[in-house]
């Protein structure tokens, strides 16, 4: 938490750590709790690929990925969901609970996420989220690509 809290102190960017009682594993979570569109919610999932790692940051409102799309942006042959073994191992956190900002990992940003002047996500612990300006996640992050 530390890290992340020197991490956003850096930024220009306007955002807000909030602490919760429950956690929150779900867009359907994050949505009800903040009262807040499920589109806000911005999950960071880790994928695999024949390249290496990448934290994919989503809109919740995406009822699918398309992996065959996102292995074209990355020029990749495959991309598949990291298992959560794999999460925990290059990110140090449990799957749900991935921070969205400062991994050491190339990003990808859904432009979805830019539609709103907040997003709410991972800080790395579940019992905390983060909320942001989407913007800020370019300057967070070392973003190597985005996908409508």
């Amino acid at each position: 938490m530390n890290k992340l809290q020197g991490i956003l102190e850096r930024c220009e960017y306007k955002y807000e750590i909030i602490q919760h009682e429950k956690p929150i594993l779900s867009r359907e979570d994050g949505s009800k709790y903040f009262g807040i569109e499920v589109g806000q919610t911005a999950p960071s999932l880790i994928l695999k690929t024949d390249k290496g790692y990448f934290v994919l940051i989503v809109s919740g409102n995406r009822d699918k990925l398309d992996f065959k799309k996102i292995a074209d942006i990355l020029g990749c042959s495959k991309v598949k969901l990291a298992s959560p073994k794999e999460v925990q191992k290059v990110t140090g956190f449990e799957v749900g609970s991935v921070r969205m900002a400062g991994l050491d990992l190339p990003c990808v940003l859904d432009k979805r996420l830019f539609e709103y002047d907040f997003v709410y996500g991972g800080t790395g612990k579940s019992t905390f989220t983060l909320k942001i300006e989407p913007q800020a996640l370019n300057e967070l992050n070392q973003v190597v690509a985005t996908f409508d």
